[in-house]
């Protein structure tokens, strides 16, 4: 079981819960996601690799409901560039059914594994 929630005294974000509480006997990591086929939009990519993270979820048990922690790199992070990341995880909501909100932390990164990769998305989820 997840409990998500934000503690009096931290700030209360719309997209993400500042604490996880994880109760279950199964952890799945879910290495880096990225959208190998997509366009060269950040938007795309990001609804893509958050897909992705659902898919193997899935194929592990899960769903974003169990997410305890998720970590974005996005190449070359400007503050400008959040309506897009914000448009990637609604599109994403909307094709897999569920908004994922658990404590996430966003990394600013150089570059990603080849230069189309424009963000890349690992998870960790507790069930069971």
């Amino acid at each position: 079981m997840i409990t998500l929630i934000n503690p009096a005294g931290l700030p209360e974000v719309d997209v993400y819960h500042q604490v996880a509480v994880a109760t279950g006997t199964k952890t799945i990591y879910v290495a880096g996601q990225v959208a190998w086929d997509a366009e060269p939009d950040l938007a795309v990519q990001v609804e893509q690799a958050y897909v992705n993270v659902h898919t193997a979820l899935e194929a592990a048990g899960a769903t974003f409901d169990d997410l305890v922690k998720v970590t974005v790199y996005v190449v070359d992070w400007t503050p400008d560039k959040m309506p897009q990341l914000l448009d990637g995880i609604a599109r994403a909501a909307k094709r897999t059914g569920r908004t994922p909100v658990p404590p996430a932390t966003l990394i600013g990164v150089a570059a990603l594994d080849v230069p189309e990769h424009l963000v890349e998305i690992e998870a960790v989820a507790v069930t069971g």
